[in-house]
C-alpha cells in the first residue's frame, strides 16, 4: 500500500507542471550526502512516519466475488494507516527553491483526496478515498527540525504532507460451490480367513421372532435322566 500512495503522489506532482519542466520527483532520505549528489531541480517527497489511525478501525468483513458473481474468498476490513511525508524543494537558489515549493503547496491544497485515475494495486481494487493534508503533520508525528537532526542535514524550508490510505484486509479463499449431487460408491471387502472358516449357529423349529425375539422363541431340548452308579445307558 505505501508504494502505491507514493505513485499516486508522483503522478499527483507530475501533472502539476513539474515533470514538464524538468523537475524530478523522488522519495529519496533527504541526507547530507545525497544532497551533494544532487545535480538537477528536485522535489524529495520523503516518507519518515507511519501511525495506525484506530478511529477508523471496522469490524465485520467483505465478500470477493469472481466474473460469475459466486464467492471465492472472504475479506477482513481494510485498515487505515497515516503516513506522514517532508515535502522540500532542491535547486541552485533559494528563489528556485521557494517557486518549486509555491507550486507544490498550490498543487496539495487543491486536491482533498487522490483522484481515482492515480491510484494503482489494492487502493485501486479498494475504490475507497485516499486523503491528502497538506496543513502539517501530525499530533504524534516527530517534528522537522527533529527530523532533519536524524538526517545529519542542515534545516531547510519544508511541507508537511499526511495521507491516510487503506490497507487491504486479509482474503481467506472459499471451498466451490456445490454442483453435483451425493454420489455412493460401493467397494466389496473381502472377509479374513477367519471369519470364513467360523461356524455360525443356526436355530431349528423357529417359526419367527416371538415376543423376546429370535433366541426367545427357540424350544430349547429337555435335560436328560440322571443314571444312578452301574446302570447301563440304554
Amino acid at each position: 500500500m505505501i508504494h502505491e500512495v507514493d505513485e499516486g503522489l508522483r503522478r499527483l506532482l507530475a501533472e502539476s507542471g513539474l515533470e514538464a519542466s524538468g523537475v524530478e520527483v523522488v522519495f529519496d532520505a533527504p541526507t547530507r550526502d545525497w544532497a551533494a549528489r544532487r545535480s538537477a531541480p528536485t522535489v524529495c517527497v520523503f516518507l519518515y512516519d507511519i501511525r495506525e489511525d484506530h478511529t477508523r478501525r471496522g469490524s465485520g468483513g467483505g465478500e470477493v466475488y469472481d466474473a460469475d458473481g459466486l464467492v471465492v474468498a472472504r475479506r477482513t476490513p481494510p485498515r487505515w494507516f497515516e503516513l506522514t511525508y517532508l515535502v522540500t524543494a532542491w535547486a541552485s537558489r533559494p528563489q528556485d527553491e521557494h517557486r518549486l515549493l509555491s507550486q507544490v503547496l498550490s498543487c496539495l491544497l487543491s486536491t482533498d483526496a487522490l483522484p481515482p485515475r492515480m491510484l494503482s494495486g489494492t487502493l485501486a481494487e479498494l475504490g475507497l478515498l485516499v486523503d491528502v493534508d497538506a496543513g502539517g503533520t501530525g499530533a504524534d508525528a516527530p517534528a522537522a527540525s527533529e527530523v532533519w537532526s536524524a538526517l545529519g542535514g542542515e534545516l531547510k524550508p519544508s511541507l508537511g504532507v499526511r495521507v491516510k490510505a487503506p490497507l487491504a484486509g486479509i482474503s481467506r479463499l472459499t471451498a466451490p460451490p456445490v454442483t453435483e449431487g451425493l454420489v455412493v460408491r460401493s467397494v466389496p471387502q473381502a472377509e479374513p480367513e477367519e471369519a470364513r472358516s467360523a461356524r455360525r449357529l443356526r436355530y431349528v423349529e423357529l417359526n419367527g421372532p416371538g415376543p423376546e425375539g429370535l433366541g426367545g422363541s427357540r424350544e430349547r431340548p429337555k435335560a436328560p435322566a440322571r443314571r444312578r452308579r452301574g446302570e447301563r445307558q440304554p
